[in-house]
């Protein structure tokens, strides 16, 4: 896939154009594309997120205690959350990578995406304030927060377990589709949870989608480790 880079489009497509618009430029640059890459930025915009999104929460749910809204946050925050609205955005397209990574698929990958968009956040920080960039992101999880519930988050397996990972500096939990059975919606998936050096093992999960099978495996290691 050859980058599609285009200015334009990319201020179109994130409703907010740049004054400095080198740093879009930047945002968008993988090291693998350059040495002037977006690491930086990215490491910027995920401490912005992270406070914007607390303070989003705080302000949505003042019956949540501290737990509840670290778990709800998690879920907020995380890769595959942010690489899909990453795709929601066709942001993809507009990745400049290198080579190599062009040619592995590198614009499809979850990692990528995800830090693209913790960039972007972060050169909107550096070129509009504060404001402007707690506006982008609102902009961005305009859906995240419209479904967002309490009673879900406290239900999420997944963020559960990755907030039990985390807070043991272990790895985080991987995800892995061993089969599919059936056709259409009566497909029934079936996935493989695993964290790396632990000793437990694997422990796997089934579910109607892809999404509802991780969410049972997620469930099924909780159960291994012994955590509430």
């Amino acid at each position: 896939m050859k980058s599609k880079f285009n200015l334009k489009t990319v201020e179109e497509l994130l409703c907010y154009r740049l004054i400095d618009q080198s740093l879009f430029v930047q945002a968008l640059t993988h090291r693998s594309a350059s040495n002037q890459n977006n690491e930086r930025l990215e490491y910027l915009g995920d401490a912005v997120l992270d406070l914007v999104v607390a303070e989003d929460l705080y302000l949505r749910f003042p019956e949540a205690d501290e737990g509840e809204l670290s778990r709800m946050r998690a879920s907020l925050v995380n890769g595959d959350t942010l690489a899909k609205l990453a795709r929601e955005v066709d942001l993809a397209e507009h990745l400049i990578l290198g080579s190599g990574e062009m040619k592995s698929g590198g614009h499809r990958r979850s990692s990528i995406l995800a830090g693209t968009i913790e960039a972007l956040i972060g050169a909107i920080y550096l070129d509009g304030g504060f404001n402007a960039s707690q506006a982008f992101i609102r902009h961005l999880y305009l859906r995240e927060y419209e479904v967002l519930s309490l009673d879900d988050a406290l239900k999420d397996p997944k963020t559960r377990l990755q907030e039990y990972s985390q807070s043991r500096s272990l790895p985080l939990p991987g995800y892995v589709v061993m089969s599919i059975v059936g056709e259409g919606h009566q497909q029934v998936f079936t996935v493989e949870c695993a964290i790396d050096t632990l000793s437990k093992g694997a422990v796997s999960g089934e579910g109607r989608s892809r999404r509802k099978a991780e969410q049972s495996s997620a469930a099924a290691m909780l159960v291994r480790l012994g955590v509430d």
